[in-house]
């Protein structure tokens, strides 16, 4: 059922204007509509699922960092399963919940620091071994007091916790506290902190095209030929930005490609761009792709989605245009950004996900309808092996650092936690 009319947003940007003006489960279930139907999908789901978020903490009650965890695993699972095959939606969702738990444990160690009274640490100052005595020197205040100081200004930096901490031996140290006990200084506090950090999640989102793009002088040389499969947004600014100091050849691979002169063209703007920065396009039908090959030196398209193993989720076909490639020997160029990485091993329903067949028989035409069922897949897998470079905002990166770059921004606890009920 649709939401209320109040709660209906037609689009994304609708949806983002109308969040801080509405209530939190009518942002939730417009979000969910939106999902359902298909009006965002991509990019737009990581920053839709972001920007939720940011509503969830700032408009939940929650007293505790159990009660904000559980909340925020509540609403990601039901965006999660209002769209399936949109996998940059639990990445978001897995990337928040490590910031609280971040944020909560840098709460937790500046408290169990703070609880340590003055008295304390000058008592095992005088149990350790003591230095020569320097000359008295009266504009500098003595040791004790510094650490005195030091201690009163309670200093965020976990860095400076964890050395003082380990100087003064502290019995604490290393000591695991659960996760509900992580109470904060305030609610407030750690409630702002996690706002902070979630917009710092939503500027990567909102950048990663143009700091993609800004890595496309160094893998597009003068003279080159390059083959982009079905061109996403996050393409189009890379050739862009390509065709402002190389001049090269561009082959548009989609599955019915328009004439140049027809008013249906859905890369007439594109065309327009690179033909101002003096750059050939050409469009190709995606079944001719081998006659093309030969000539091409690389292969570039965007990615749905990065999974651990390093395979991709992309458009229907890429896959066929990476096995072309690698029977050729061309390189492949993986376009995504990091908020696309997926801290999971692909499904073996990677490539279900169907679409309008319309396209490829009438329904008007019953007796084709009744003889014939015509399946339009509209997402492929893309296994590591045929993958030669993944171009992310933080720059190329090989197969084999991109384990290291998940463990960077999920938690293993979060990593198999799972959003759609059923799945492992």
């Amino acid at each position: 059922m649709a939401p209320s009319q109040a709660s209906y947003a037609p689009s994304l940007g609708k949806l983002l204007k109308s969040l801080n003006g509405q209530t939190l489960e009518a942002s939730i279930e417009s979000l969910i509509y939106l999902l359902k139907r298909r009006q965002i999908k991509g990019d737009d789901c990581a920053d839709a699922t972001a920007h939720l978020l940011r509503q969830v903490v700032a408009k939940s009650k929650w007293s505790d960092v159990d009660q904000l965890l559980t909340r925020v695993q509540n609403v990601g699972s039901r965006l999660a399963q209002a769209a399936p095959h949109e996998p940059t939606i639990g990445n978001i969702v897995r990337r928040v919940m490590g910031l609280i738990r971040d944020e909560a444990s840098e709460d937790r160690n500046a408290d169990d620091f703070g609880s340590e009274s003055v008295e304390d640490i000058q008592t095992l100052s005088v149990n350790a071994p003591q230095p020569p005595k320097p000359a008295p020197f009266t504009s500098r205040p003595p040791t004790l007091a510094t650490v005195a100081s030091f201690h009163a200004s309670k200093a965020k930096s976990m860095f400076n916790l964890l050395s003082v901490a380990d100087t003064l031996d502290s019995p604490a140290t290393g000591a695991s506290t659960p996760m509900s006990q992580a109470q904060p200084t305030s609610v407030s506090a750690l409630r702002s902190e996690v706002l902070d950090g979630i917009n710092e999640i939503m500027d990567e989102i909102s950048q990663a095209d143009d700091q993609i793009a800004s890595f496309a002088e160094v893998q597009i040389q003068p003279g080159d030929f390059v083959l982009a499969y079905l061109p996403s947004r996050t393409v189009e600014r890379f050739l862009v930005k390509a065709s402002a100091r190389r001049r090269f050849t561009i082959f548009i691979a989609s599955l019915e490609p328009p004439q140049a002169s027809s008013s249906n063209d859905p890369y007439a703007a594109l065309r327009k761009k690179l033909n101002a920065g003096g750059v050939k396009m050409v469009s190709i039908a995606s079944n001719g792709l081998m006659a093309y090959m030969s000539r091409v030196n690389k292969v570039i398209f965007s990615a749905k989605a990065v999974y651990q193993n390093g395979g991709l989720l992309v458009d229907s076909g890429a896959s066929v245009a990476a096995q072309a490639a690698h029977a050729y020997a061309k390189p492949v160029i993986a376009l995504g950004g990091v908020f696309k990485f997926c801290p999971e091993d692909p499904s073996d329903e990677i490539a279900g996900e169907t679409g309008d067949s319309s396209s490829y028989v009438s329904y008007a035409d019953g007796s084709k309808v009744d003889a014939l069922e015509v399946e339009n897949t509209v997402a492929d897998y893309v296994p590591p092996e045929l993958v030669d470079v993944y171009l992310t905002n933080l720059g190329p990166q090989t197969r084999h650092h991109l384990a290291s770059i998940m463990a960077d921004h999920y938690k293993p606890e979060d990593v198999g936690f799972s959003l759609i009920p059923g799945e492992v």
